[in-house]
């Protein structure tokens, strides 16, 4: 991997995780991993989740339930909303997901959900957006056992902080672990300390955390020039893609953390998460 910026004295790696499936990609298929199985081992009729319009987690639950024949229903925020409104929920259609169109006073109100809900005397198995539950969290502590040797700082984009959590769980006592918000105004302590549900435990961990808060460039699903620049730069450097919404803003960060010279990094060994994420629209 090579950055725009020069890097002496950093040893810079990425972990692929986008290459993990066509559909189930990156962090997806961990935050699925587990959910899946407490359905199963509940004997659930299906999985229920949630997502906006243009989500991967929504991708992820169809291709996973029509890969091993479970039904799964959709819950998707706009009323406004059909199954053609985008390739993304032409996909997940295609992939025999059962859509359901909500308000987003509604989709407020239920995209939390965890765990089994009774739906017309059936039971299924609720997975909240993005996969944010201790499930999901669960699954996101098996990346660091498969490297195959340590790093001094792991850095990851931040969304929902599932996946976050899962490393700051498992990566080694001296390490650090970088978060890049991708959400504008997000409070990360107090949104990862809910998402944990154990103050005690995130408390020894805390001090393993490194908030980087300022690469939002507007927040969720926006963009800037510099962020496009940037990632059309990336490109031409290197043999893999990011996008806007995540990855592009680690790497962004990354690359300016590194140009203005943060000691954090010098002589240290350095691992990015590729967290997958595919863009159909």
């Amino acid at each position: 991997m090579k950055l725009p910026c020069n890097t002496p004295l950093i040893e810079l790696f990425v972990k692929r995780d986008d290459l993990i499936h066509p559909f189930i990609s990156g962090n997806k298929i961990r935050k699925l991993k587990y959910n899946i199985h407490e359905s199963l081992a509940n004997n659930c009729e299906g999985i229920i989740t949630y997502g906006g319009a243009y989500s991967n987690h929504l991708i992820a639950s169809a291709a996973a339930g029509k890969e091993l024949g479970i039904e799964v229903h959709g819950k998707v925020r706009g009323e406004e909303l059909t199954a053609q409104s985008n390739s993304v929920l032409q996909q997940c259609e295609a992939m025999d997901m059962n859509l359901e169109f909500l308000t987003r006073s509604e989709f407020t109100a239920q995209k939390h959900q965890s765990g089994i809900v009774e739906i017309d005397g059936a039971s299924y198995w609720s997975i909240p957006e993005g996969g944010a539950n201790l499930e999901g969290i669960r699954g996101c502590t098996e990346i660091v056992s498969e490297f195959e040797q340590s790093y001094d700082c792991y850095v990851v984009a931040q969304g929902t902080c599932t996946t976050s959590l899962g490393l700051l769980l498992s990566i080694p006592e001296n390490a650090k672990l970088i978060v890049v918000p991708v959400l504008k105004g997000f409070d990360v302590l107090q949104e990862m300390r809910n998402l944990l549900k154990n103050d005690s435990l995130f408390e020894s961990l805390q001090s393993k955390l490194i908030i980087w808060d300022k690469y939002h460039h507007g927040g969720y699903a926006k963009t800037s020039e510099s962020l496009s620049s940037f990632i059309d730069e990336f490109h031409s450097l290197n043999d893999f893609h990011i996008e806007p919404i995540y990855t592009g803003k680690v790497f962004y960060a990354l690359n300016n953390e590194i140009s203005l010279g943060n000691p954090i990094f010098a002589g240290k060994k350095v691992i990015v998460i590729h967290t997958g994420g595919i863009h159909l629209h």
